[in-house]
């Protein structure tokens, strides 16, 4: 008899993350849009992007071990729990003179709290599945995510342009607690394991084995962990960083169309995953080089789109 997919534990799972990945979607659309409609600078932009990113690079492998050690549901409750009372406190303290300062670190702890409860969701699935199912789990929990990508930065630019940040953080708020609701039900089983040693000593001992696996025993995943890290180099900077500047700076567009761009990105996104899950089992390791290759020439006409004169084409587009 095939076992349930949908479990209890599973569905509270996925409407969590629906709602938590939507509230997120939304929330750092609209800081986007406001700290360029204030700056006007792509270098100020980039750089409060990369100063929030930094967390999740060093702390992600912590999330990691906690996870292992740790009761998972009330991880992520916690983690949810803290993600909207940070919104609320940023909200509540947010004026013209300081709204590039709150921001900012508003998105650093955002960074700190994700960078935990991203490896404990992806732990949890294991736990509450079994056999096939935790590979169709982990495919819906991808598909979730998409979908939210795709519909969030819509809504999120109609609500910014509408009603403007202070609303869209409000409802990022509710998104987290709803979320951190809903997990309250989950159940999993935990067991605390008897370890006698101090948290540094245990923190040293799973990072060394983890360590160990991927530069010795899994040699590959090293290699493709850099190879993965150096084309999101080139790719998200443009992505993350250029897009919203071109929509909202360079082509002086509201966030609506920045909105646009965004669903533009997720559809791709999907249709990306789809034909990397039917290539997966026909595509030798040997044979990646192509396949970054066709990459590289599907970003060329992207680039030479810019070299010609926008405002015309722009002006007739708006005019249709």
């Amino acid at each position: 008899m095939t076992e349930k997919l949908f479990t209890k534990n599973f569905t509270l799972l996925v409407l969590g993350q629906v709602t938590s990945l939507f509230g997120n979607f939304i929330l750092k659309l609209a800081l986007s849009m406001y700290v360029l409609e204030v700056t006007g600078s792509a270098t100020i932009f980039a750089g409060i992007l990369s100063i929030a990113t930094i967390p999740t690079i060093l702390l992600s492998p912590f999330g990691g071990i906690l996870s292992d050690r740790a009761n998972r549901r009330n991880i992520m409750v916690a983690l949810d729990a803290l993600s909207g009372l940070s919104v609320l406190c940023a909200a509540l303290f947010l004026s013209e003179r300081n709204a590039l300062t709150v921001i900012s670190v508003l998105l650093v702890i955002l960074s700190i709290l994700g960078a935990f409860e991203t490896p404990n969701v992806q732990a949890c699935i294991p736990t509450m599945l079994t056999g096939d199912n935790i590979m169709k789990g982990n495919a819906v929990v991808n598909q979730v995510a998409s979908i939210s990508y795709l519909i969030a930065p819509i809504i999120g630019s109609i609500l910014y342009s509408m009603v403007g940040l202070k609303p869209v953080m409000y409802a990022s708020i509710i998104c987290f607690f709803v979320t951190a609701l809903f997990e309250c039900f989950i159940k999993l089983n935990y067991e605390r394991l008897d370890n006698n040693q101090n948290i540094f000593a245990m923190i040293k001992q799973d990072f060394s084995s983890s360590m160990q696996f991927i530069f010795k025993e899994q040699s590959d995943i090293v290699k493709m962990l850099l190879l993965a890290s150096i084309s999101r180099f080139f790719v998200m900077g443009i992505t993350v960083v250029g897009l919203p500047y071109i929509v909202r700076t360079i082509l002086d567009l509201n966030a609506k169309y920045y909105g646009v761009a965004e669903s533009a990105l997720a559809v791709a996104t999907i249709i990306g995953s789809i034909a990397a899950g039917i290539l997966t089992g026909k595509l030798k390791t040997h044979k990646l080089s192509f396949v970054l290759s066709a990459l590289g020439i599907f970003i060329i006409p992207a680039g030479i789109a810019f070299l010609f004169p926008s405002n015309k084409i722009i002006d007739r587009c708006l005019a249709l």
